[in-house]
């Protein structure tokens, strides 16, 4: 049986409320379905064909609020289809609470295209893409 490498993302915030306004921002751009728990909050999609044996696979990414949070410094990297949607995302990050919004500086390539910013709470994520039929430097 062939499952993905990552099964979730599953990040400490410390206002989950807060934190379900700045992801739902971000997954109204990228797609994905929320789910609320009783502890926890999630967006997903599933992704048909997308283990590889044919069968279905998802992206799940999810919050957990801990007032004592401290944010880490490991990067989490969502996957846009296009140039243009992460330009979409960039253009919203101020409004809806990011900081140290930074582009990517052509260290990995003419073909990657990204941007890297906090989330409210100083988890460090980044929303990039690869061009079709370029390779990274």
């Amino acid at each position: 049986m062939s499952r993905p490498i990552i099964s979730h993302v599953d990040v400490r915030v410390r206002d989950r409320a807060r934190a379900e306004v700045f992801y739902d921002r971000i997954f109204a751009i990228l797609g994905g379905e929320r789910t609320t728990g009783n502890h926890f909050t999630t967006w997903s999609r599933t992704i048909e064909g997308g283990l590889t044996d044919g069968r279905e696979s998802y992206d799940w990414f999810g919050i957990t609020e801990d007032k004592n949070m401290i944010p880490g410094s490991a990067r989490i990297s969502f996957f846009a289809p296009d140039r243009a949607t992460v330009d979409r995302l960039a253009a919203i990050l101020p409004e809806i609470g990011a900081s140290t919004i930074e582009w990517a500086d052509g260290d990995y390539g003419a073909a990657y295209y990204a941007v890297f910013f906090l989330d409210p709470d100083g988890n460090p994520l980044e929303l990039c893409c690869c061009e079709p039929g370029e390779s990274l430097s």
